[in-house]
């Protein structure tokens, strides 16, 4: 079979793999389509902390069930699947609580095993979700980054009344205004972003006002109007001061970045306004959530999809995903 290999920071190489065999639990996927998300470009470039090299990346996959393990449902075969990534142990005290996202022992499939930019790949049987016919192949992939809105969004709590600011109009922004306001219907999302293709996209998928602050700072533009709910999915380290300084008294803010540069804000700023703060990692089993958000059609991943490309050409697709952000959004690979 042919999968897409990072064998060391910088080199990717479409290699010839054995076919897996799925060991007890699990199941093999043959994999129909992939997207292509920002750790994946990571893993690529050497920038993602807990990936594992050589590593067949891709977390973003859908496919059909065409084997089983031993002891796992052979009913199962044939199956439409969208693939969870987090992979938990089940019985740590993260786990204990619902959240298996940070797992003491979390593997990430596509990070820390082998993943789905590949003509088949292996996932545990329970992270192998059923797809109803309603959510066509070509879009099932995009089940995952959606979990992500799904995720952050439940500690969130938005109300219909919120006014919520959106840092951020790459994938995971516009998901999130997907999710506020399909799901949940908030009535006033405002996006900001540096890069107008970008706030053109975020009023396609719903925003109800944009803001480039690539000269102009934000808060001049916002004139008085101060967010009840901020979602930090450009992930900058300046931006948590930032909100804390625009946000409401009680108003929530959600952090979903992984920059290890530090940021600087006083307990006074936070303090001051009692602002609650969270953070979100992956997802915690949205997986269903999201399914039946795509069946109700709350949600339009159609809407996100910019580019198609065959498996072969991956790292072309990688490049353009990773240098040309003002036109492309999500990047879709398709295996045959």
């Amino acid at each position: 079979m042919k999968s897409v290999v990072i064998e060391q920071p910088g080199e990717l190489v479409l290699a010839d793999r054995p076919l897996p065999q799925p060991a007890a639990g699990e199941v093999r996927i043959k994999v129909h389509y992939a997207s292509i998300c920002g750790s994946d470009v990571h893993i690529w470039r050497g920038h993602n902390p807990f990936a594992r090299y050589p590593r067949v990346i891709g977390h973003e996959f859908f496919g059909v069930i065409d084997a089983v393990g031993p002891d796992t449902d052979a009913r199962r075969l044939g199956q439409r699947v969208a693939v969870d990534p987090v992979v938990s142990c089940g019985h740590c005290y993260p786990c204990r609580v619902g959240r298996p996202n940070v797992c003491q022992t979390l593997q990430v499939i596509g990070v820390h095993r082998d993943g789905g930019f590949s003509e088949y790949a292996l996932a545990p049987a329970a992270n192998a979700h059923p797809l109803p016919p309603s959510v066509p192949d070509k879009l099932a992939s995009l089940v995952e980054p959606f979990t992500i809105a799904a995720n952050i969004t439940a500690f969130l709590q938005p109300q219909p009344q919120d006014v919520a600011l959106i840092y951020g109009a790459g994938p995971m922004g516009l998901t999130a205004i997907q999710v506020l306001k399909g799901v949940y219907g908030v009535q006033q999302v405002l996006v900001v972003d540096r890069l107008p293709e970008r706030l053109t996209l975020a009023q396609e998928n719903g925003a109800d006002r944009v803001f480039n602050n690539s000269e102009i700072a934000l808060a001049a533009q916002l004139e008085g109007v101060q967010p009840t709910l901020i979602i930090d999915a450009a992930c900058h380290p300046a931006i948590l001061a930032e909100a804390a300084a625009l946000a409401s008294p009680a108003a929530r803010i959600g952090l979903l970045g992984f920059s290890g540069e530090p940021c600087s804000i006083t307990q006074q700023a936070l303090t001051s306004k009692e602002l609650s703060l969270f953070t979100s990692r992956l997802n915690s089993h949205r997986f269903p959530q999201v399914i039946a958000w795509m069946e109700q059609g709350l949600i339009q991943p159609q809407k996100l999809v910019t580019h198609f490309f065959p498996l072969a050409e991956t790292a072309r697709a990688m490049t353009l995903f990773e240098q040309d952000p003002r036109t492309c959004c999500k990047v879709m690979l398709q295996m045959a």
